[in-house]
Protein backbone atom coordinates (compact mmCIF):
# COMPACT_ATOMS: atom_id res chain seq x y z
CA UNK A 1 0.00 0.00 0.00
CA UNK A 2 1.39 3.40 -1.17
CA UNK A 3 1.87 5.90 1.32
CA UNK A 4 -0.14 9.11 1.15
CA UNK A 5 0.68 12.58 0.66
CA UNK A 6 -1.23 15.27 2.89
CA UNK A 7 -1.91 16.63 -0.35
CA UNK A 8 -3.61 13.49 -1.28
CA UNK A 9 -5.82 12.75 1.31
CA UNK A 10 -7.00 16.08 1.43
CA UNK A 11 -8.10 16.03 -2.23
CA UNK A 12 -9.62 12.63 -1.62
CA UNK A 13 -11.64 13.52 1.11
CA UNK A 14 -13.08 16.61 -0.64
CA UNK A 15 -14.21 14.42 -4.00
CA UNK A 16 -16.36 11.04 -4.55
CA UNK A 17 -14.94 9.34 -6.96
CA UNK A 18 -16.75 7.15 -8.88
CA UNK A 19 -15.45 3.54 -9.71
CA UNK A 20 -16.53 3.60 -12.97
CA UNK A 21 -14.08 3.68 -15.77
CA UNK A 22 -13.77 7.25 -17.79
CA UNK A 23 -15.43 7.03 -21.31
CA UNK A 24 -12.46 7.40 -24.34
CA UNK A 25 -14.72 10.60 -25.56
CA UNK A 26 -15.20 12.22 -22.19
CA UNK A 27 -11.40 11.55 -21.68
CA UNK A 28 -10.49 13.58 -24.44
CA UNK A 29 -13.29 16.14 -23.85
CA UNK A 30 -11.33 16.60 -20.39
CA UNK A 31 -8.08 16.33 -21.78
CA UNK A 32 -8.96 19.02 -23.84
CA UNK A 33 -10.40 21.60 -20.99
CA UNK A 34 -8.14 21.22 -18.75
CA UNK A 35 -4.75 21.87 -21.16
CA UNK A 36 -7.18 25.04 -22.27
CA UNK A 37 -7.35 26.09 -18.51
CA UNK A 38 -10.66 25.38 -18.33
CA UNK A 39 -13.18 23.88 -15.46
CA UNK A 40 -13.63 20.41 -16.43
CA UNK A 41 -17.07 18.72 -16.29
CA UNK A 42 -17.18 16.61 -13.01
CA UNK A 43 -19.83 13.95 -14.93
CA UNK A 44 -17.24 13.10 -17.38
CA UNK A 45 -14.23 11.98 -15.26
CA UNK A 46 -16.65 10.73 -12.80
CA UNK A 47 -16.59 12.85 -9.27
CA UNK A 48 -18.80 15.01 -7.19
CA UNK A 49 -17.75 17.65 -5.07
CA UNK A 50 -18.45 17.06 -1.23
CA UNK A 51 -18.95 20.02 0.51
CA UNK A 52 -19.31 19.72 3.94
CA UNK A 53 -16.28 17.47 4.04
CA UNK A 54 -14.31 20.89 2.39
CA UNK A 55 -15.75 23.34 4.91
CA UNK A 56 -14.35 21.09 7.42
CA UNK A 57 -11.10 20.96 5.93
CA UNK A 58 -10.55 24.51 5.28
CA UNK A 59 -12.05 25.22 9.39
CA UNK A 60 -9.13 23.44 10.20
CA UNK A 61 -6.36 24.73 8.04
CA UNK A 62 -7.39 28.50 8.74
CA UNK A 63 -7.25 27.25 12.51
CA UNK A 64 -4.17 26.28 12.63
CA UNK A 65 -3.04 29.11 10.37
CA UNK A 66 -5.34 32.20 13.09
CA UNK A 67 -4.86 30.79 16.56
CA UNK A 68 -0.62 31.42 16.14
CA UNK A 69 -1.37 34.98 14.45
CA UNK A 70 -3.80 35.90 16.32
CA UNK A 71 -1.28 34.78 19.66
CA UNK A 72 0.85 36.84 18.63
CA UNK A 73 -0.51 39.77 17.34
CA UNK A 74 -2.96 39.82 20.85
CA UNK A 75 -1.08 42.31 22.60
CA UNK A 76 -0.63 44.78 19.30
CA UNK A 77 -4.01 45.01 19.12
CA UNK A 78 -5.49 45.20 22.32
CA UNK A 79 -3.28 48.68 22.96
CA UNK A 80 -4.89 50.04 19.64
CA UNK A 81 -7.53 51.70 18.61
CA UNK A 82 -10.28 48.68 18.29
CA UNK A 83 -11.57 50.32 14.98
CA UNK A 84 -8.12 49.22 13.23
CA UNK A 85 -8.90 45.87 15.07
CA UNK A 86 -12.67 45.78 13.62
CA UNK A 87 -10.73 46.49 10.29
CA UNK A 88 -8.31 43.67 10.28
CA UNK A 89 -10.95 41.36 11.50
CA UNK A 90 -13.35 42.47 8.09
CA UNK A 91 -10.24 41.90 6.29
CA UNK A 92 -9.33 38.35 7.67
CA UNK A 93 -12.66 37.58 7.49
CA UNK A 94 -13.07 38.49 4.00
CA UNK A 95 -9.59 36.69 3.11
CA UNK A 96 -11.07 33.84 4.29
CA UNK A 97 -14.29 33.39 2.14
CA UNK A 98 -11.74 34.25 -1.02
CA UNK A 99 -9.05 31.78 0.44
CA UNK A 100 -11.51 29.35 0.05
CA UNK A 101 -12.87 29.64 -3.41
CA UNK A 102 -8.86 29.56 -4.39
CA UNK A 103 -8.29 26.07 -2.45
CA UNK A 104 -11.91 24.87 -3.92
CA UNK A 105 -9.92 25.44 -7.46
CA UNK A 106 -6.45 24.25 -6.56
CA UNK A 107 -8.10 20.91 -5.34
CA UNK A 108 -10.50 20.63 -8.27
CA UNK A 109 -7.71 20.93 -10.75
CA UNK A 110 -5.45 18.66 -8.78
CA UNK A 111 -8.06 15.95 -8.83
CA UNK A 112 -9.10 17.06 -12.67
CA UNK A 113 -5.63 16.02 -13.63
CA UNK A 114 -5.02 12.71 -11.66
CA UNK A 115 -8.11 11.44 -12.73
CA UNK A 116 -6.92 12.50 -16.41
CA UNK A 117 -3.81 10.83 -16.28
CA UNK A 118 -5.17 7.75 -14.49
CA UNK A 119 -8.09 7.30 -17.75
CA UNK A 120 -5.14 8.30 -19.60
CA UNK A 121 -2.93 5.50 -18.99
CA UNK A 122 -6.19 2.58 -19.24
CA UNK A 123 -6.83 4.34 -23.00
CA UNK A 124 -3.70 5.30 -23.78
CA UNK A 125 -1.16 3.55 -21.77
CA UNK A 126 1.56 3.60 -25.11
CA UNK A 127 1.59 7.76 -25.12
CA UNK A 128 3.01 8.97 -21.85
CA UNK A 129 0.84 12.07 -20.99
CA UNK A 130 3.35 14.35 -20.48
CA UNK A 131 4.72 14.04 -23.72
CA UNK A 132 1.26 13.65 -25.69
CA UNK A 133 -1.72 15.99 -24.12
CA UNK A 134 -1.33 18.14 -26.34
CA UNK A 135 -1.14 16.52 -29.75
CA UNK A 136 -3.95 14.10 -28.59
CA UNK A 137 -5.99 17.74 -27.72
CA UNK A 138 -4.97 18.82 -31.65
CA UNK A 139 -5.75 15.60 -33.02
CA UNK A 140 -8.97 15.06 -31.12
CA UNK A 141 -9.81 19.10 -32.67
CA UNK A 142 -9.35 17.71 -36.01
CA UNK A 143 -11.71 14.56 -35.57
CA UNK A 144 -14.31 16.80 -34.30
CA UNK A 145 -13.85 19.70 -37.31
CA UNK A 146 -14.17 16.41 -39.51
CA UNK A 147 -17.20 15.26 -37.32
CA UNK A 148 -16.50 11.47 -37.30
CA UNK A 149 -18.90 9.67 -35.67
CA UNK A 150 -17.90 8.44 -31.99
CA UNK A 151 -17.05 4.75 -33.20
CA UNK A 152 -14.32 5.71 -34.99
CA UNK A 153 -12.67 8.46 -32.86
CA UNK A 154 -10.53 6.19 -30.88
CA UNK A 155 -9.32 4.25 -34.07
CA UNK A 156 -8.60 7.90 -35.89
CA UNK A 157 -6.79 9.17 -32.68
CA UNK A 158 -4.60 6.01 -32.39
CA UNK A 159 -3.32 6.13 -35.68
CA UNK A 160 -2.66 9.65 -36.34
CA UNK A 161 -0.43 9.17 -33.23
CA UNK A 162 1.45 6.04 -34.50
CA UNK A 163 2.09 8.04 -37.91
CA UNK A 164 3.03 11.47 -36.42
CA UNK A 165 5.91 9.41 -34.10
Amino acid sequence: MKNKTLKEKIIESMFAVSKKPVLFKDLLEANASFNEGMLVDPGKLNFKFRYGKSYMIFSVICFLVFIPFTILTHDFFQKIDFHISIIATILATSGVFVTFDIFKAWARKSLTKQLIKKAWENHLPFFPYEKYSTKVEEVYEEALKKELPKRDLEKYILDSLVQND
